[in-house]
């Protein structure tokens, strides 16, 4: 059976691009997946659909992929005694040992077949505790081999009614500035239920300066004006000042973002959102993944590197079993050497270094960089870090 490695690889540009749908819970966000797989199957584009969250009873679409096929979610907090984020949490971390399975499914349906056709997108559904999967380990992991294969783009929903205040809106801003610190992948803002408030006035607080701090003195004079103390808007004094500095500081931040206002209910904005998914696939392949390549050849270097250096030792450790050293063992005529018995004998220094090399090689080629090994096979972490350009 050929191995992974002797398959040629995806080219990025054909490859299926994943979108990976992560919000504050209330947000829309699988109602959004709902509108967009239905989107896809009237196009006859059907997408591919990954379900992540453990704790959902019922989800509106079809998923190719469930982790509740492979965890029990309530079966996890009776045996591990933990709460509902401990369970998700636990439950991602279970379901990540499965991840290169995943991968390779997902390479193997993003090339033609005989009875299918390639597929053309790939939706990831994450847990509401939007926490529990962006700055979980498992989070990291599942990210990571996804955009080690495919185009990964993150679309970070946001509710629109209720992102009116100047503060509310900050305060998204600033958790999706984490959010792409955190991943590193491309991103696109999406506001969600334009049907019960536009989202224009969004859009021109990240592009006009001006425009937000007129929200934010109108949201000032509106809590003067009810004595609540900002539990509406901005606030003043010292909260007025600090977003006024944050909107200065996330002015390069909006400048690299795609953003669009749709409506999961009644569904537009399907295609202003795919342009910007397919703006942000170029994005990524462009800048993001010459950067997972240089990261992924530094820490190819350092693996080999440290391999070189444990084998070198091994190497010296060997040749001290039969005396001080390979090279002077035939000075000394009184000490016996394992060579001596299978009638060996170094003519000259060179001829202690060529056998040296040999076993070096012999080495290597049982243990070392061989795809067929168990150890190859068996190396989760190795598949991981493989380049896939």
């Amino acid at each position: 059976m050929a191995t992974s490695s002797e398959e040629a690889p995806l080219d990025p540009a054909a490859a299926p691009p994943v979108i990976v749908c992560v919000g504050m819970a209330g947000s829309g966000k699988t109602t959004f997946m709902r509108r967009v797989n239905s989107y896809l199957h009237s196009k006859q584009k059907p997408p591919y659909v990954i379900n992540l969250d453990p704790a959902v009873l019922n989800v509106p679409f079809d998923s190719n992929i469930d982790i509740r096929d492979s965890v029990n979610y309530e079966e996890v907090m009776k045996q591990y005694n933990l709460g509902p984020n401990g369970g998700i949490l636990t439950s991602l971390n279970l379901f990540a040992t499965k991840v290169d399975q995943i991968v390779n499914l997902l390479e193997k349906r993003a090339k033609p077949q005989e009875d299918k056709a390639p597929i053309e997108n790939i939706l990831v559904d994450t847990p509401g505790q939007i926490e529990v999967f962006v700055w979980s380990a498992s989070g990291t992991i599942l990210l990571e081999s996804l955009a080690s294969s495919f185009p990964t783009v993150i679309a970070y929903i946001i509710d629109t009614p209720r992102t009116t205040s100047t503060s509310t809106f900050m305060s998204n801003m600033l958790y999706a500035c984490s959010i792409l610190y955190k991943t590193k992948l491309p991103m696109v803002l999406v506001f969600n239920k334009t049907d019960v408030k536009d989202a224009a006035f969004a859009k021109e607080w990240m592009t006009d300066f001006e425009a937000f701090q007129d929200a934010l003195q109108r949201d000032q004079e509106g809590d003067d004006m009810d004595g609540e103390g900002g539990s509406s808007g901005g606030g003043g004094g010292y909260m007025g000042s600090l977003l006024n500095s944050m909107s200065l500081m996330l002015e390069e931040f909006y400048a690299h973002l795609s953003v669009v206002g749709v409506s999961s209910k009644v569904g537009t904005g399907m295609d202003e959102f795919f342009e910007a998914v397919a703006e942000k696939k170029q994005e990524f392949i462009d800048d993001y993944l010459p950067e997972l390549q240089r990261r992924r050849d530094e820490r190819e270097k350092l693996k080999k590197e440290t391999r070189e250096k444990e084998l070198d030792k091994m190497m010296q450790g060997m040749s001290g079993l039969g005396g001080p050293s390979i090279t002077n063992a035939k000075a000394d005529d009184d000490v016996e050497v394992a060579s001596d018995d299978d009638g060996e004998d170094y003519d000259s220094e060179d001829d202690a270094i060529a056998e040296r090399e040999s076993l070096q090689a012999r080495y290597q080629t049982a243990v070392g960089d061989n795809d067929d090994s168990v150890m190859a096979d068996a190396s989760f972490a190795k598949y991981l870090h493989t380049p896939r350009s």
